[in-house]
């Protein structure tokens, strides 16, 4: 996966991902004890994403800002188990560091 090069591919980066998170939360109601432990990690993120995507919607979002999302520490923590990882790592480093120019 790529950094997106326009401000539209971050938009849909973004859907994507809330997109992903609604789907672990519905694939979770059928496993109790993984919901239990993914739960507060999905209520975080998003939380984040929606309101990134409606800034973004809204265009009151601004980037770069040099500076993590807020899940960047969770995602460090549970990174290796966790099925859309790259996706939010692209998203963060676009938020950090701004669309590819390249």
């Amino acid at each position: 996966m790529k950094k997106p090069k326009t401000y539209d591919e971050y938009v849909d980066l973004v859907h994507q991902a809330v997109y992903e998170v609604d789907e672990m939360r519905s694939v979770m109601e059928y496993d109790p004890e993984n919901m239990e432990r993914w739960a507060g990690l999905l209520d975080h993120l998003d939380g984040i994403l929606r309101s990134l995507y409606d800034e973004m919607v809204a265009d009151t979002y601004q980037f770069p800002t040099g500076k993590d999302l807020g899940y960047m520490h969770l995602l460090n923590r549970w990174g290796p188990d966790f099925p859309f990882k790259q996706l939010l790592l692209i998203i963060n480093e676009t938020h950090k560091n701004g669309l590819d120019r390249g």
